[in-house]
């Protein structure tokens, strides 16, 4: 859970306290608040505005507490378990205080589950048998969360076998009952959805199978669409690999083309086939830096002529003005190469495309080093033959 706030928090004074919620309030709402909040500015009394799951209110409804923060007519006090960043306008998210409120331990949540067994509010007024294992794997499978691991507490002793002295016993299949099925944590439009997606690109990057194969199953399992990681897939394949294994890209959109034939749970097998392949595959991102470094050149120089002599001359009038004119065709020279120059005369020798040493763009790379040395030699013979 995140809290947000103003920058500026002051304790000494009395203040009036208002609290609401996203979910059932309206603009309407708001502006009520807001006006009884400026009245009481206006006779030297501070507001404090707490809103529950601040996120669930759109930029306008957002938009309506930012003149009032700024005046100092409240001091907002906004929870989600949303990140910020995504949530909250902007200009509201620039003038607040942002604290991050950390899952729990596993050990936090056995002090909690102990408190409830003893505590007269809970079942302390019960004889419950319940081993320290099973606390230790209901805290566990709470995954942080109090409630959830509160909530898993009285589900098991309320499904647990009575006893003829009317206590109750928990056992280990009633356990297994109640937690069968754990509700990863995972929001399909979220920053977790990102945090997880990311996961699995640099597991697969720094060649550990295990850790892809197991953030994979967080995604799929959590109920991600699996056409959209076969997707991250593909652009894994070209974007880290690239020509130091080209099969990648092929076993990509394989899987690909898989998930779209067969759907969950049958296509789990292929992505899983194709994040180990990505995983143990040699590693280039030389493609990458090629179109990254090109892309700066190719914005900064939109206006950059395309050379007349690779120009198509389709018409007589393109024809007389140079278009195409000292054209060379590749496939008429004996080397099936030419020393025809293809950048603009500002780009004339940048490179771009760097291969690596890696896999199979070793060769790609030596028949890089022939193609420029042929043509450097070519263009010296031209030279000294003028």
């Amino acid at each position: 859970m995140l809290s947000i706030l103003p920058g500026r928090l002051f304790v000494q004074w009395k203040a009036a306290f208002i609290d609401f919620s996203a979910v059932t309030s309206s603009i309407k709402d708001i502006r009520v608040v807001m006006q009884k909040a400026e009245k009481n500015r206006q006779y030297g009394e501070k507001t404090i505005v707490f809103v529950d799951e601040i996120h669930r209110f759109n930029k306008a409804q957002q938009d309506a507490f930012l003149p009032f923060v700024e005046k100092g007519s409240i001091i907002l006090i906004g929870a989600t378990t949303e990140n910020p960043s995504f949530e909250i306008n902007g200009a509201l998210l620039s003038r607040c205080k942002v604290f991050m409120l950390q899952a729990l331990r596993t050990e936090d949540l056995m002090d909690l589950l102990h408190h409830a067994l003893q505590d007269e509010q809970g079942f302390g007024t019960q004889k419950i048998g319940i081993t320290e294992d099973m606390l230790q794997a209901i805290a566990v499978f709470a995954n942080g969360d109090a409630r959830t691991a509160l909530s898993t507490l009285e589900m098991v002793i309320l499904n647990g076998d009575v006893q003829a002295d009317r206590s109750i016993l928990v056992s280990a299949e009633t356990l297994e009952q109640c937690t069968a099925k754990k509700s990863l944590l995972y929001d399909k439009n979220g920053e977790e959805h990102y945090n997880i997606i990311s996961a699995l690109h640099k597991s697969m990057r720094n060649s550990d199978p295990d850790a892809a194969v197991y953030w994979l199953a967080r995604m799929l399992e959590a109920g991600e669409d699996p056409l959209y990681v076969a997707r991250r897939v593909t652009r894994f394949a070209s974007e880290d690999i690239g020509l130091a294994d080209p099969r990648a890209l092929e076993i990509a959109i394989a899987a690909y083309q898989a998930c779209h034939f067969i759907g969950m749970p049958e296509c789990s097998v292929h992505l899983t086939e194709a994040v180990v392949y990505m995983s143990l595959a040699p590693k280039s991102n030389a493609l990458y830096l090629a179109y990254e470094t090109a892309k700066k050149d190719a914005i900064s120089q939109l206006a950059e002529p395309v050379p007349l002599v690779i120009r198509n001359g389709v018409t007589k009038l393109m024809k007389d003005i140079g278009y195409g004119k000292g054209y060379q065709y590749a496939h008429d020279a004996k080397e099936k190469l030419t020393d025809m120059q293809c950048l603009p005369d500002s780009l004339l020798g940048r490179e771009y495309y760097q291969p690596t040493t890696a896999g199979t763009e070793a060769r790609y790379k030596e028949r890089l080093v022939q193609i420029k040395q042929w043509k450097e030699a070519r263009q010296q013979h031209d030279r000294s033959g003028k």
